[in-house]
């Protein structure tokens, strides 16, 4: 059974999902960084790339939007036949798939959709899907035949989960809320002048009751009154049956109570423990998430391969779990232990391919690569805790390293030869350095070659106001 637990304070909202006494999810929202991902924009083509099938669009933010074309909706100029093409100046409509990361602007798309609690809304495309786990035949041609009498003929709608077991009268309200959304936002473009937002996607809280509630949720928490009236109207509304699971607490640090805090902590640490004594490394790159598995202290008491396999089932589960909580996107690589048998193999990826079935982020276990990786790919689309919590070090600008003692002692002497090769007469020199650093040339003898060859001794000053890795020289 699940449990949702919400913390709120005017600088941020904290959403933690727990499942079986384990936190599983934790989103935050910021009012400063509010997500862009399903917000509609009015906008403005402001160049075209023929070569990428793409474009980029004034959606009114600090950023052009990244909009790609190549999906069958339209052409660039230039590319492609004339049936409907993309110029500068051309204004249209895009949503956001896709917040901006780092210099990236966001991600676009022409594909508009609305999503409801039971449905999904598509105003510019005619056909209907059904969510591939709804697993029964009779149900989903009773849930097509529902939502195909509702729904206009020039527009389509994907049936969520959620509909399951749904009356017809609950699924046709949905798509007839849904209509008028859409029809109010076509309205307010028409009157718009320029770039701007027609349509913001819900909240946090609203979009977690939206997508998340159902009979597995044994209950919700949040500790403020208003948030917690606001969520109490929409489930009398959309699920009266379960508003009794609804509960405001009063109490002061609700992730405390919860035993959620020091969990929520850990989820930013670069090493992870697993309880056999192995551990999990986990670093983040540019392009990917890399993986690895240690053996830590798990020795086993069986054969190496038995061992070796047993370790990574028990990290195949931790690497999941760790996808989910930390809301890792885009590739992932996994480099577990070596396993000799074939067997071994196809085992684990048949564990994590049953394991990504239970994430509701569209998640992919692609193969075992030639030099035994495995590969995993995760839909990205919201900035994850890492993005939020974090920015990159200002002293190794997030490469995780400085450079050590003898590597600055080395970049001194160079200065140096390079200032006496130009300039002969300083009696010495005054280098300010790190205390650490200071502390390991001091013991040594890094300048006495300096002082052989050019007559020129360096006194080392130690200073707390220089970053590790850094040095300010003087002359004397």
């Amino acid at each position: 059974m699940k449990s949702i637990i919400v913390n709120v304070m005017p600088e941020e909202t904290r959403i933690a999902v727990k499942e079986n006494n384990r936190l599983t999810s934790l989103e935050l929202e910021r009012p400063r960084h509010s997500h862009l991902v399903g917000n509609i924009y009015k906008g403005i083509v402001q160049n075209v790339l023929p070569g990428m099938q793409a474009a980029f669009v004034d959606i009114g933010q600090s950023k052009n939007a990244f909009l790609y074309i190549g999906d069958g909706k339209a052409e660039v100029d230039g590319v492609g036949s004339p049936r409907k093409t993309i110029h500068i100046g051309q204004v249209l409509p895009v949503q956001i798939t896709k917040d901006e990361v780092g210099t990236k602007g966001p991600r676009a798309t022409m594909h508009l959709t609305l999503p409801g609690r039971n449905v999904v809304l598509m105003p510019r495309s005619a056909y209907i899907g059904t969510s591939h786990r709804i697993d029964s035949e009779q149900e989903r041609h009773r849930l097509y035949d529902i939502v195909r009498e509702a729904c206009p003929e020039d527009m389509g709608v994907i049936i969520r989960t959620a509909a399951m077991g749904q009356s017809k009268e609950c699924i046709q309200r949905d798509i007839r809320y849904l209509i008028k959304v859409w029809q109010s936002v076509e309205a307010k473009s028409k009157l718009m002048k320029g770039t701007g937002l027609l349509y913001r996607d819900v909240d946090l809280v609203i979009r977690i009751v939206r997508d998340l509630f159902n009979e597995d949720v044994e209950q919700m928490v949040i500790d403020d009154e208003i948030v917690y009236g606001r969520v109490k109207d929409l489930l009398q509304g959309m699920a009266p049956e379960w508003a009794d699971r609804l509960k405001l607490y009063k109490g002061s640090n609700i992730f405390e109570y919860y035993e959620i805090e020091a969990e929520a902590v850990s989820a930013g640490n670069r090493q992870v423990p697993l309880a056999s004594g192995g551990f999990l490394v986990i670093d983040k790159t540019e392009a990917m998430t890399v993986i690895d598995v240690n053996t830590g202290s798990f020795v086993g008491n069986i054969s190496l391969g038995e061992t070796a396999f047993a370790l990574n089932k028990e990290a195949a589960v931790e690497i999941m779990h760790q996808l989910r909580l930390r809301d890792i996107g885009g590739i992932v690589l996994v480099d577990f232990i070596d396993m000799e048998k074939e067997e071994h193999n196809k085992a684990l990826l048949q564990l994590l391919r049953q394991l990504a079935q239970q994430d509701r982020t569209k998640t992919h276990v692609v193969d075992i690569t030639a030099l035994g990786l495995v590969e995993i790919t995760r839909k990205k689309t919201r900035h994850n805790i890492d993005n939020l919590l974090y920015r990159d070090c200002p002293v190794c600008q997030g490469s995780g390293r400085v450079l050590s003692a003898e590597a600055l002692a080395i970049n001194v002497c160079r200065e140096i030869r390079r200032i006496e090769a130009h300039k002969h007469g300083a009696e010495g020199y005054m280098l300010h350095i790190h205390p650490e650093a200071a502390k390991e040339l001091k013991a040594g003898e890094a300048f006495e070659r300096l002082y052989k060859d050019l007559g020129v001794r360096v006194n080392i000053c130690s200073d707390r106001e220089i970053q590790p890795g850094c040095y300010s020289l003087f002359q004397e």
